[in-house]
């Protein structure tokens, strides 16, 4: 089994303000979507963020990762965000958390 990863306080910073960006599709934030995969900051303060969207065709990633980068070069220490997006593993309802799968009615 995969050893859990254990985050910077600058890393745990950048998770936290991912619950400020909202999908606007859903009207869920990004960690509760299950969208953000990984966060990676160097001593120099850049921001490896690695994520998904909710599908291939995203209309809104543009938005998103505006709303992402903004969020997160706020944060003091933090110099740069570049994102990586990818596509695996795939995105499913699964990667949801029981708050985001409530707030939309999803049972199961």
């Amino acid at each position: 089994m995969a050893e859990e990863k254990q985050y910077s306080e600058l890393e745990n910073k950048v998770m936290a303000a991912m619950e400020d960006v909202i999908d606007p599709e859903l009207g869920i934030d990004m960690l509760n979507l299950g969208l953000i995969y990984d966060v990676d900051v160097d001593d120099a303060g850049k921001c490896i963020l690695t994520m998904t969207l909710t599908t291939m065709g995203c209309p809104l990633g543009d938005l998103l990762n505006d709303q992402i980068t903004q969020a997160v070069v706020a944060i003091d220490g933090i110099t740069e965000c570049d994102i990586e997006l990818v596509w695996e593993p795939a995105w499913s309802m699964d990667r949801m958390s029981r708050f985001a799968k409530v707030a939309l009615g999803i049972h199961g």
